[in-house]
């Protein structure tokens, strides 16, 4: 039997289906919405302002942004972290064995660091590099600003091996700025430290090393909570920075652009990830023009972001870092390091990171995530969202420069102020749950197993002494309130033998009270709060007299609102006399005022200020 031939390019898979535009397919949704605001329900907003809509029509006569060559698979970095030289050097030759194709030199107090690193000697650097290939294995770094020479002794260890310096794929993470926005301190002016990186730079070109020797890092204000354009615009502002130091040192512009590589955190809001990468290329191509030269891809660096990461349940960590990877590849990233899945606990061990290893591997030889240069051109959504965070972007590096650049922005606290206050907006977004923490704000485990880590103490590094100080961007993890709360749980559970307890009081049949009570379960655990749950009671008083077998001193009332009508006045005022802190799981409506009369003390729903309540629950 002959198989019928078709032709492609006549195919279409929705030819049986009659066609339809916005303003109908908008007529179908508002009817579903059933008078509910389209722009409540459907549309989001970012912490820039950006407006993200349900749906997006094709993005006529787009281009692919110009960034990784097509076909070609992004370095797979693996990070070189490890205080003692010897077992660094041990993690970095078992990570090249079975699959990394670079290393991620991470110095101590570096703005990757996390609390671990090496120290910057050449003897810690040759050791840590021993039998690693250094004329076929990238390596890349992340320098401190205590060890200002690491670079110079990192040359000089790849000079000691008789490695001919051309022939290396080394960049030199020399990052003043952001080092200066993280610790809020310099050494010296920056017209000293500039003069002084230029001189780094002439020294390691003048022994053939090929570069690039600066890199605009956005890491320190994602990290501090920042958005998508404010980590934009700093990494862009710090590239020209560094742009024009180097051509005030001689260097021709259309040489001094390639000493310079770009590194930006990656995280598992995906849509938002894969825009800002790109993003960030039109970015410095409109510096490009704007400097007399046509455009070329410069070097894109990524790093799973930290302020994701979790220590409670942190075998989410893994889903997490697996689209932050997955956004940064099909970004157009030449290079990802991934935070292994316990880094937030402690020194990863060799299964996390062989977990962090395998989890490129797979995008890269399984799903063939490189093939495809730029998959996301012509994607309305992305499209969209990439335009709006590149002028975003662009508007606040010229804020940036009109305080005279990155670095008197950075010392009147021009990036800090606008990263305080949108930090400040998602730790409340946070606290209320808006942005939700699997594992730690949401759906927690209070018997989850202990994770390994490797025993290693954090590294203290030296306060930068004579500095000049300005406010500075202190890293942070979304989950830590919700952690330290976790933590003093667990802290009264060995002294004691039992947790926090939270006594759910359930009205009605088993179909009235199942949902809120799961909903207080999940809420009260996140903060370490053990749920009392049980089937229903038959009435109210077998109800209290349970609570006072509880041995507890906090109940949450959970019922449907036609039960609470009927009876969670008067339950309220028998569980308070019964000796109860009383809580009621839903909105209050037309009772609020009455119940409160009755003993409840808070109330707990969707959008309701959560860590606050928890926080406040143990002080009872």
């Amino acid at each position: 039997m002959s198989t019928p031939k078709t032709n492609a390019k006549s195919l279409s898979l929705a030819a049986e289906f009659p066609p339809t535009d916005a303003a109908a397919w908008r007529k179908l949704v508002d009817a579903a919405l059933k008078g509910a605001y389209f722009d409540k329900r459907l549309v989001t907003r970012t912490y820039d302002g950006l407006r993200v809509e349900p749906l997006y029509p094709r993005a006529r006569d787009a281009h692919a942004v110009a960034g990784r060559a097509a076909g070609a698979p992004w370095q797979v970095a693996q990070r070189v972290d490890h205080p003692d030289a010897v077992e660094a050097n041990k993690q970095a030759l078992i990570d090249l064995e079975n699959g990394a194709t670079a290393l991620s030199l991470v110095f101590a107090g570096s703005i990757g660091g996390y609390g671990y690193g090496l120290g910057g000697s050449e003897q810690t650097i040759a050791r840590a590099l021993r039998d690693v290939w250094l004329d076929a294995v990238a390596i890349e770094t992340d320098f401190s600003a205590q060890e200002k020479e690491s670079g110079l002794n990192l040359a000089r260890a790849v000079k000691a091996r008789g490695i001919d310096p051309a022939a290396t794929q080394i960049r030199f993470g020399h990052d003043p700025l952001g080092l200066m926005t993280r610790n809020g301190a310099a050494p010296r002016p920056w017209a000293e430290t500039a003069k002084l990186l230029a001189g780094f730079a002439a020294d390691l070109a003048g022994q053939g090393f090929k570069g690039p020797f600066a890199v605009a890092d956005g890491r320190a204000v994602h990290a501090a909570g920042g958005s998508e354009a404010q980590e934009l615009a700093f990494a862009l502002g710090n590239a020209v920075a560094y742009l024009r130091m180097f051509a005030d040192s001689g260097v021709p512009l259309d040489k001094a652009r390639e000493l310079i590589f770009f590194r930006l955190a990656a995280d598992a809001d995906e849509f938002m990830t894969v825009a800002k990468f790109r993003a960030l290329r039109k970015l410095w191509a409109r510096v490009e023009e704007a400097s007399g030269l046509a455009p070329k891809p410069a070097f894109v660096s990524a790093e799973t972001a930290w302020r994701m990461m979790t220590q409670r349940d942190p075998y989410v960590n893994m889903l997490r870092t697996t689209i932050a990877i997955t956004a940064a590849g099909v970004g157009g990233a030449d290079a990802v390091t991934v935070l292994p899945f316990t880094q937030a606990r402690g020194l990863p061990d060799a299964f996390a990171r062989r977990v962090a290893r395998n989890q490129q591997l797979i995008l890269l030889e399984e799903s063939n995530l490189y093939r495809v240069a730029d998959p996301a051109a012509g994607a309305g959504g992305i499209e969209t969202l990439t335009t709006q965070l590149a002028q975003t972007a662009w508007a606040l590096f010229q804020e940036i420069e009109k305080a005279g650049g990155a670095a008197d922005a950075i010392a009147e606290g021009v990036v800090q102020k606008k990263v305080a206050e949108t930090r400040k907006a998602r730790e409340a977004n946070v606290a209320r749950r808006k942005d939700p923490l699997t594992g730690a704000s949401e759906f927690p485990h209070l018997g989850e197993a202990e994770v390994k880590v490797l025993g290693v103490p954090r590294v203290t590094v030296a306060p930068i002494a004579g500095a000049i100080t300005f406010p500075a961007l202190d890293a942070i993890r979304l989950a830590a309130p919700f952690e330290a709360l976790r933590d003093k749980s667990d802290a009264l559970a060995r002294k004691t033998g039992a947790r926090p307890k939270v006594f759910l009081a359930t009205l009605g049949k088993l179909s009235d009270f199942t949902a809120r009570a799961g909903f207080a379960r999940n809420l009260y655990e996140a903060g370490g709060i053990e749920a009392i749950v049980s089937d229903g009671y038959k009435d109210r008083a077998e109800m209290v007299t349970a609570f006072r077998k509880s041995g507890t001193k906090l109940a949450c009332l959970c019922s449907s609102d036609k039960v609470y009508e009927a009876e969670a006045v008067e339950a309220a005022t028998e569980l308070a006399a019964a000796g109860a802190t009383v809580h009621l799981a839903g909105r209050p409506g037309d009772l609020e005022a009455t119940l409160k009369d009755a003993g409840v003390t808070a109330f707990i729903y969707v959008g309701s200020e959560v860590l606050s309540t928890l926080q406040a629950a143990y002080d009872i």
